[in-house]
């Protein structure tokens, strides 16, 4: 099964990364958490967004972005609301890490102009400044899947009966 990581840097909402959690628990993906965080990881908010997802979840901590980038290699794509090119006119390599920022600030300007050629952005209205970080981490994560045609993923519904 192809690799997939999940980077969010400095995050400050607990229900936000709560919910990352669990979308990386649902997909195989591997989350990394970036600090400095605006909470500590047994707040209650982000242990409910997650809830009983914990135990499929293979998760990693880092104190700053240079420690995550010691400690890891591959191919990375910045997620950001400043870039020119769409999250889906890029192909998502095997072990490629998709890195988001923090949701007051998006990541650090210097790191999207060291790397113009992997910053992507997921369209939206021009008149919107920007996504719930939660949810576009989802899109970036199914865009991935998609390319890689949902890999060890059911696509089955569960087996209970329905009356249409």
């Amino acid at each position: 099964m192809p690799t997939l990581n999940i980077v969010m840097v400095e995050p400050e909402i607990p229900q936000n990364t709560g919910n990352v959690s669990r979308t990386c628990a649902a997909t195989g993906a591997i989350l990394h958490l970036v600090g400095p965080m605006g909470f500590t990881i047994d707040d209650k908010k982000l242990k409910r967004a997650g809830l009983d997802y914990w135990h499929f979840l293979d998760i990693r901590y880092y104190d700053t972005l240079a420690d995550f980038f010691s400690r890891n290699t591959g191919n990375f794509f910045y997620f950001s609301t400043k870039a020119p090119r769409n999250h889906t006119e890029v192909t998502y390599p095997d072990n490629c890490y998709l890195v988001f920022g923090k949701e007051t600030a998006g990541l650090p300007e210097e790191l999207l102009h060291q790397n113009p050629d992997s910053v992507v952005r997921i369209p939206m209205l021009s008149e919107a400044r920007s996504l719930n970080l939660s949810n576009a981490v989802a899109i970036g994560v199914y865009e991935a899947l998609r390319q890689w045609d949902f890999p060890e993923l059911s696509q089955e519904g569960h087996p209970r009966s329905f009356d249409w």
